[in-house]
């Protein structure tokens, strides 16, 4: 159990990021609940065209790797605007890139190595990177809803 649950946070952590809004972002339950296979996924040999197209007016990509009925999983790159989800919990391990992001009211400083829990209803994200791209690996537990995330100016 032990083994499991870092790299169960981290890939939750990626894909968290990747469903902010179903009108700018593609939803989690948009692709199939898949059988697991044993994969290793370099993700800091990602780059954003492995993770999805790019969208005009977007900078998030992202790519879902897990999708159970209990999270998803993605690796994410690039920033989001604030925002927060009311039925999903997220969890997102910074991989690579620093700089600002919101959290709760509070505007933090964050970087690789960095894991971030963010409850259902916390303000999170508005990220501006300072350093490189942010690349984090997200998860989302129950899996986002297509219309949870909830803009916040």
């Amino acid at each position: 159990m032990r083994r499991r649950l870092p790299l169960f946070v981290a890939l939750a952590a990626a894909f968290s990021a990747g469903i902010f809004s179903a009108r700018w972002m593609p939803a989690a339950e948009a692709q199939a609940d898949v059988p697991l296979v044993p994969t290793i996924i370099h993700v800091g040999q990602l780059s954003d065209d492995d993770l999805s197209a790019a969208r005009p007016g977007v900078d998030l990509r992202s790519r879902t790797y897990v999708n159970k009925p209990g999270a998803t999983v993605a690796v994410q790159s690039g920033n989001v605007f604030k925002h927060y989800h009311r039925d999903a919990d997220e969890i997102q391990f910074i991989v690579e890139g620093s700089g600002s992001f919101w959290l709760g009211d509070k505007q933090q400083q964050i970087g690789p190595g960095d894991l971030i829990i963010i409850p259902k209803g916390t303000a999170h994200a508005g990220s501006m990177a300072t350093t490189g791209r942010f690349k984090a690996i997200a998860i989302k537990t129950p899996p986002q809803a297509a219309d949870d995330t909830h803009r916040l100016d």
